[in-house]
């Protein structure tokens, strides 16, 4: 298999961001949901909040190498096609999840930088993106929390496609990107 995208298939790159995205995203999601378990202030629900921002701002960064990756190969082909509509509707998804992983964490980047917090990034502390506002801290706060209620509908609607085109279509959409399939 080759790095890059062909007509027939998503290229190795492309596979390895793809599973990979999906891991820092589950990891990000359990990190702010388990967070909740712990009391204020407490060691593990810090280191919680610390993970959910480097694993979000892991996302951030990666997501800008998958758009690169997508930019520069085909889309692959899905066989047989699917009609016209869904095709729109798969483009719409594509755009809102590349949305969700570019707006969330640039969001939480927002949040701390304007609640006047330092931004972790695995021992690098990372610069603000705006000065000491709590106001706008806490009205961003809240886009933050929204993208990440409508991040789970995305991914939950996203996967239940993938299904459906494997179980219900039996067409390829979900064989060309999975890795080791030729």
């Amino acid at each position: 298999m080759t790095w890059k995208n062909t007509t027939a298939r998503w290229g190795s790159l492309s596979i390895g961001l793809h599973w990979l995205m999906l891991i820092l995203m589950v990891g990000v999601y359990a990190c702010i949901e388990l967070k909740g378990y712990f009391p204020k202030d407490s060691e593990p629900r810090e280191l919680l909040k610390q993970w959910h921002f480097m694993l979000g701002l892991s996302v951030f960064g990666l997501v800008w190498l998958r758009l690169l990756a997508r930019v520069i190969g085909p889309t692959p082909t899905t066989i047989p096609p699917s009609p016209a509509w869904q095709e729109t509707i798969a483009k719409l998804m594509y755009v809102a999840l590349y949305g969700l992983m570019i707006g969330a964490p640039l969001a939480g980047w927002l949040i701390l930088s304007a609640a006047g917090k330092p931004v972790p990034f695995f021992g690098l502390e990372l610069p603000p993106l705006v000065g000491k506002n709590p106001e706008l801290a806490k009205q961003i706060k809240e886009w933050h929390e929204l993208a990440g209620t409508i991040g789970y509908w995305l991914i939950g609607i996203h996967t239940a496609a993938a299904l459906y085109h494997h179980h219900v279509l039996r067409d390829n959409a979900l064989t060309i990107m999975l890795p080791g399939q030729k």
